[in-house]
């Protein structure tokens, strides 16, 4: 490959999107470096270039890098995916969240503005949207409900900021519900698939909430890296994109397909019956549409079981305990 590759950094590129993003980049002829502090990310994510001399993991926080850092150096796009995830922690510890994907976003922009990087694609979240009007268009109120929404919608406005002010190419993509391999297995409880995928390890029965007819824009994750490739690549700048499959699945879906017994645990309040992307603007801008069915995305998961066989086994009396603040400060709502 030649040395003259263009370089793209993505940050959080250990993680579960990130590594796909990264996977796809170097598929792509691209120089990579990535910045992953390894608190969600993992190694074994991007074992596959190992001795790859053009992919390079620098392990700092985003928030200690300074924006003159050679990291940053001939940077030609920044994908921003680092930031810290999970809703019911972001309850309990908001300033953390607030700093890591406010303040954090804020040092990355500066590295890209000093760079002059041709685009920063920022990974936002359809939490924004709070209970939100289905399909979902870009134009939908933000109306966010918990600190996690807040932290990543503040981040997103300061990625347009440094776009208005400074003239930085901004795009963001509002990921609804990402599912696939490598999705994180960390002690928080939360994503359905890591929770369920473990469960099915241990033959234990799937924590069902409500009646499991709640249904979620699952958007397989190599779709997502080819949407913010297409963000990266286009002239436009200063745009939104909501990405999911736009074909909402309900939870008894997947336990349909992953086979096995049920437990139900109380539907906590606040929580949305049906998220369901509306697709057609970036169909229309950037001619992107997902390839991978909610089928086909499952059986890839369920080839690759052994990956959740370290993740937390979550049953109804944890996730009555892990889920208290939600209970307790959303209850009103």
């Amino acid at each position: 490959m030649a040395k003259d590759a263009p370089v793209a950094l993505v940050t959080g590129g250990a993680g579960f999107i990130g590594s796909h993003m990264v996977d796809l980049l170097v598929e792509r002829g691209y120089q990579v470096r990535v910045i992953d502090n390894l608190s969600g990310g993992h190694k074994r994510n991007l074992k596959q270039h190992d001795g790859n001399s053009l992919v390079s993991l620098d392990e700092r926080d985003i928030r200690s890098i300074d924006p003159s850092d050679p990291l940053f150096s001939q940077v030609e796009v920044v994908f921003h995916f680092a930031g810290i995830g999970d809703i019911v922690p972001s309850i309990e510890h908001p300033t953390e969240y607030m700093d890591v994907n406010v303040q954090g976003t804020v040092r990355m922009l500066e590295g890209a503005r000093y760079a002059g990087a041709n685009k920063f694609v920022y990974a936002a979240s359809s939490s924004c949207y709070g209970l939100a009007d289905v399909p979902t268009t870009e134009n939908n109120p933000v109306q966010p409900a918990y600190p996690y929404a807040l932290s990543k919608y503040l981040g997103e406005m300061a990625a347009f900021h440094w776009n208005k002010v400074y003239g930085l190419p901004v795009n963001s993509i509002r990921i609804f519900n990402a599912f696939g391999t490598r999705s994180r297995t960390s002690g928080a409880y939360g994503a359905v698939f890591g929770v369920f995928l473990r469960q099915k390890i241990s033959g234990a029965p799937y924590t069902v909430v409500g009646d499991g007819m709640q249904s979620r824009d699952f958007v397989y994750v190599t779709d997502l890296a080819l949407a913010f490739l297409a963000a990266s690549l286009t002239t436009m700048d200063a745009q939104i994109w909501n990405v999911g499959r736009g074909d909402p699945q309900p939870v008894n879906r997947l336990v349909e397909l992953l086979g096995g017994e049920v437990v139900n645990v109380p539907k906590r309040p606040g929580e949305p019956d049906c998220t369901w992307a509306d697709i057609s603007k970036i169909a229309r801008d950037l001619d992107w549409t997902p390839l991978v069915t909610f089928e086909e995305g499952v059986r890839r998961m369920v080839e690759n079981l052994d990956y959740w066989a370290d993740a937390p086994l979550w049953d109804a009396d944890s996730i009555a305990e892990a889920t208290l603040p939600w209970f307790t400060y959303l209850g009103n709502d």
